[in-house]
Protein backbone atom coordinates (compact mmCIF):
# COMPACT_ATOMS: atom_id res chain seq x y z
CA UNK A 1 0.00 0.00 0.00
CA UNK A 2 1.25 3.47 -0.91
CA UNK A 3 2.24 5.53 2.10
CA UNK A 4 1.02 9.11 2.48
CA UNK A 5 3.79 11.44 3.67
CA UNK A 6 3.60 15.14 4.55
CA UNK A 7 6.77 17.18 4.95
CA UNK A 8 6.54 20.79 6.10
CA UNK A 9 9.38 22.99 4.92
CA UNK A 10 9.99 20.51 2.12
CA UNK A 11 11.26 22.88 -0.56
CA UNK A 12 14.94 23.03 0.43
CA UNK A 13 17.70 21.57 2.55
CA UNK A 14 16.80 18.78 4.94
CA UNK A 15 13.08 18.89 4.16
CA UNK A 16 13.68 18.51 0.44
CA UNK A 17 16.11 15.62 0.97
CA UNK A 18 13.57 13.79 3.13
CA UNK A 19 10.87 14.35 0.51
CA UNK A 20 13.14 12.95 -2.16
CA UNK A 21 13.93 9.86 -0.05
CA UNK A 22 10.27 9.00 0.45
CA UNK A 23 9.46 9.78 -3.20
CA UNK A 24 12.10 7.27 -4.29
CA UNK A 25 10.21 4.74 -2.18
CA UNK A 26 7.09 5.57 -4.25
CA UNK A 27 5.26 7.17 -1.37
CA UNK A 28 2.66 9.81 -2.13
CA UNK A 29 4.47 12.86 -0.81
CA UNK A 30 3.09 16.31 0.01
CA UNK A 31 5.61 19.09 0.60
CA UNK A 32 4.75 22.50 2.02
CA UNK A 33 6.40 25.87 1.92
CA UNK A 34 5.48 29.54 2.24
CA UNK A 35 6.31 30.66 -1.30
CA UNK A 36 4.19 29.46 -4.22
CA UNK A 37 6.92 29.60 -6.87
CA UNK A 38 9.37 27.58 -4.77
CA UNK A 39 6.72 25.02 -3.80
CA UNK A 40 5.63 24.56 -7.41
CA UNK A 41 9.17 24.22 -8.74
CA UNK A 42 10.31 21.76 -6.06
CA UNK A 43 7.17 19.64 -6.38
CA UNK A 44 7.69 19.40 -10.14
CA UNK A 45 11.37 18.48 -9.77
CA UNK A 46 10.67 15.75 -7.20
CA UNK A 47 7.41 14.48 -8.69
CA UNK A 48 5.43 15.16 -5.50
CA UNK A 49 2.46 17.27 -4.45
CA UNK A 50 3.13 20.87 -3.43
CA UNK A 51 0.97 22.84 -1.01
CA UNK A 52 1.54 26.48 -0.13
CA UNK A 53 1.25 26.63 3.65
CA UNK A 54 2.80 28.82 6.29
CA UNK A 55 2.92 26.39 9.21
CA UNK A 56 2.86 29.24 11.72
CA UNK A 57 -0.64 30.19 10.51
CA UNK A 58 -3.42 28.10 12.13
CA UNK A 59 -5.83 28.77 9.27
CA UNK A 60 -3.39 27.61 6.60
CA UNK A 61 -2.46 24.54 8.65
CA UNK A 62 -6.14 23.65 9.05
CA UNK A 63 -6.61 23.96 5.28
CA UNK A 64 -3.67 21.63 4.70
CA UNK A 65 -5.13 19.04 7.06
CA UNK A 66 -8.50 19.26 5.32
CA UNK A 67 -6.87 18.02 2.11
CA UNK A 68 -5.63 14.82 3.68
CA UNK A 69 -7.13 11.44 4.41
CA UNK A 70 -5.23 8.91 6.48
CA UNK A 71 -1.61 9.91 7.06
CA UNK A 72 1.32 7.54 7.47
CA UNK A 73 4.22 9.93 8.03
CA UNK A 74 4.43 13.56 9.14
CA UNK A 75 7.83 15.24 9.05
CA UNK A 76 7.98 18.63 10.76
CA UNK A 77 10.95 20.12 8.91
CA UNK A 78 9.78 23.75 8.74
CA UNK A 79 12.05 26.02 10.75
CA UNK A 80 15.38 27.77 10.71
CA UNK A 81 16.71 31.15 11.73
CA UNK A 82 14.38 34.14 11.40
CA UNK A 83 15.50 36.82 8.98
CA UNK A 84 16.67 38.96 11.90
CA UNK A 85 19.24 36.39 13.02
CA UNK A 86 20.46 38.35 16.03
CA UNK A 87 18.79 40.50 18.65
CA UNK A 88 22.02 41.65 20.35
CA UNK A 89 21.66 45.16 21.70
CA UNK A 90 18.03 45.38 20.62
CA UNK A 91 15.21 46.96 22.55
CA UNK A 92 13.05 44.75 24.73
CA UNK A 93 10.27 44.92 22.14
CA UNK A 94 12.66 43.79 19.40
CA UNK A 95 14.06 41.08 21.67
CA UNK A 96 10.57 39.75 22.36
CA UNK A 97 9.74 39.75 18.64
CA UNK A 98 12.95 37.87 17.92
CA UNK A 99 12.19 35.16 20.48
CA UNK A 100 8.60 34.90 19.32
CA UNK A 101 9.77 34.45 15.73
CA UNK A 102 12.10 31.62 16.72
CA UNK A 103 9.41 29.89 18.74
CA UNK A 104 6.91 30.31 15.91
CA UNK A 105 9.21 28.90 13.23
CA UNK A 106 10.87 26.12 15.20
CA UNK A 107 8.24 24.99 17.71
CA UNK A 108 4.76 26.22 16.85
CA UNK A 109 5.01 24.94 13.27
CA UNK A 110 5.39 21.38 14.57
CA UNK A 111 2.81 21.78 17.34
CA UNK A 112 0.14 23.22 15.03
CA UNK A 113 0.70 20.78 12.16
CA UNK A 114 0.76 17.72 14.40
CA UNK A 115 -2.40 18.81 16.22
CA UNK A 116 -4.15 19.47 12.92
CA UNK A 117 -3.45 16.01 11.48
CA UNK A 118 -3.41 13.82 14.59
CA UNK A 119 -6.90 12.46 13.89
CA UNK A 120 -5.61 11.23 10.53
CA UNK A 121 -2.75 9.23 12.04
CA UNK A 122 -3.25 5.49 12.21
CA UNK A 123 -1.57 2.53 13.83
CA UNK A 124 1.89 2.46 12.32
CA UNK A 125 2.07 6.21 11.65
CA UNK A 126 5.19 8.23 12.44
CA UNK A 127 5.69 11.87 13.45
CA UNK A 128 9.25 13.08 12.99
CA UNK A 129 10.43 16.58 13.90
CA UNK A 130 13.75 18.12 12.95
CA UNK A 131 15.63 19.46 15.96
CA UNK A 132 19.14 20.80 16.37
CA UNK A 133 22.35 20.41 18.29
CA UNK A 134 21.74 24.07 19.18
CA UNK A 135 19.20 22.88 21.75
CA UNK A 136 22.09 21.83 23.95
CA UNK A 137 24.88 24.26 23.15
CA UNK A 138 24.92 28.05 22.80
CA UNK A 139 21.78 28.06 20.74
CA UNK A 140 20.18 31.25 22.04
CA UNK A 141 16.52 31.69 21.17
CA UNK A 142 16.80 29.25 18.27
CA UNK A 143 18.29 26.59 20.54
CA UNK A 144 15.68 27.24 23.21
CA UNK A 145 12.93 26.67 20.64
CA UNK A 146 14.53 23.40 19.56
CA UNK A 147 14.90 22.31 23.19
CA UNK A 148 11.21 23.01 23.68
CA UNK A 149 10.53 20.94 20.56
CA UNK A 150 12.18 17.93 22.21
CA UNK A 151 10.19 18.43 25.43
CA UNK A 152 6.95 18.72 23.47
CA UNK A 153 7.84 15.59 21.48
CA UNK A 154 8.10 13.51 24.65
CA UNK A 155 4.65 14.68 25.68
CA UNK A 156 2.95 14.15 22.32
CA UNK A 157 4.56 10.72 22.06
CA UNK A 158 2.73 9.62 25.19
CA UNK A 159 -0.49 11.11 23.82
CA UNK A 160 -0.32 9.41 20.42
CA UNK A 161 1.27 6.08 21.40
CA UNK A 162 -2.11 4.45 22.22
CA UNK A 163 -3.02 5.00 18.56
CA UNK A 164 0.11 3.13 17.50
CA UNK A 165 1.92 6.27 16.30
CA UNK A 166 5.55 7.01 17.10
CA UNK A 167 6.95 10.52 17.67
CA UNK A 168 10.65 11.33 17.55
CA UNK A 169 13.02 14.24 17.06
CA UNK A 170 16.14 14.11 14.90
CA UNK A 171 18.66 16.48 16.46
CA UNK A 172 20.89 17.47 13.57
CA UNK A 173 24.45 18.65 14.01
CA UNK A 174 26.28 20.74 11.44
CA UNK A 175 24.84 19.91 8.02
CA UNK A 176 26.72 21.22 5.00
CA UNK A 177 25.04 22.30 1.80
CA UNK A 178 21.96 24.01 3.24
CA UNK A 179 20.98 27.69 3.38
CA UNK A 180 20.74 27.66 7.18
CA UNK A 181 23.60 30.15 7.59
CA UNK A 182 22.40 32.26 4.62
CA UNK A 183 25.87 32.46 3.10
CA UNK A 184 27.37 33.84 6.32
CA UNK A 185 29.36 30.75 7.36
CA UNK A 186 33.07 31.49 7.16
CA UNK A 187 35.64 28.87 6.17
CA UNK A 188 37.08 29.14 9.68
CA UNK A 189 33.71 28.40 11.29
CA UNK A 190 33.14 25.51 8.90
CA UNK A 191 36.49 23.99 9.88
CA UNK A 192 35.73 24.47 13.59
CA UNK A 193 32.36 22.73 13.29
CA UNK A 194 33.91 19.81 11.42
CA UNK A 195 36.74 19.56 13.93
CA UNK A 196 34.21 19.09 16.76
CA UNK A 197 32.99 15.84 15.23
CA UNK A 198 34.59 12.46 15.90
CA UNK A 199 34.66 11.49 12.25
CA UNK A 200 35.98 14.88 11.11
CA UNK A 201 33.37 15.46 8.47
CA UNK A 202 30.21 17.55 8.15
CA UNK A 203 26.81 15.95 8.05
CA UNK A 204 24.78 15.86 4.85
CA UNK A 205 21.09 16.29 4.19
CA UNK A 206 21.03 12.64 3.16
CA UNK A 207 22.23 11.62 6.64
CA UNK A 208 19.09 13.19 8.09
CA UNK A 209 16.85 11.89 5.32
CA UNK A 210 18.00 8.31 5.86
CA UNK A 211 17.46 8.63 9.62
CA UNK A 212 13.93 9.94 9.04
CA UNK A 213 13.24 7.09 6.65
CA UNK A 214 14.37 4.56 9.26
CA UNK A 215 12.26 6.13 12.01
CA UNK A 216 9.23 5.74 9.75
CA UNK A 217 10.03 2.08 9.05
CA UNK A 218 8.67 -1.09 10.69
CA UNK A 219 12.06 -1.61 12.33
CA UNK A 220 11.60 1.51 14.46
CA UNK A 221 8.17 0.82 15.96
CA UNK A 222 9.55 0.59 19.53
CA UNK A 223 11.42 3.89 19.22
CA UNK A 224 9.24 6.78 20.38
CA UNK A 225 9.51 9.86 22.56
CA UNK A 226 13.21 10.05 21.71
CA UNK A 227 15.68 12.62 20.47
CA UNK A 228 18.07 10.97 18.02
CA UNK A 229 21.38 12.81 17.71
CA UNK A 230 22.89 12.81 14.22
CA UNK A 231 26.03 14.91 14.56
CA UNK A 232 29.13 12.81 13.86
CA UNK A 233 29.90 12.58 17.57
CA UNK A 234 30.10 16.32 18.17
CA UNK A 235 29.88 17.06 21.87
CA UNK A 236 26.37 18.28 22.66
CA UNK A 237 27.06 19.70 26.14
CA UNK A 238 29.57 22.43 25.30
Amino acid sequence: MTRIVVITGGTSGIGRAIAQRFAVDRAEVFITGRHAETVELTAKELGVHGVVCDATDPGQVASLAARLGELDVLVNAAGGLPEAASADGASLDALLAHWQANLAQNLFTAVLTTAAVQDRLTSGSSVISIGSIGAERRGGSYGAAKAALAAWNASVSAELAPKGATCNVISAGYIAGTNFFRGQLSDERHRALVEETHNKQPGTVDDIAQTAYFLASPGARHITGQTIHVNGGAFTTR
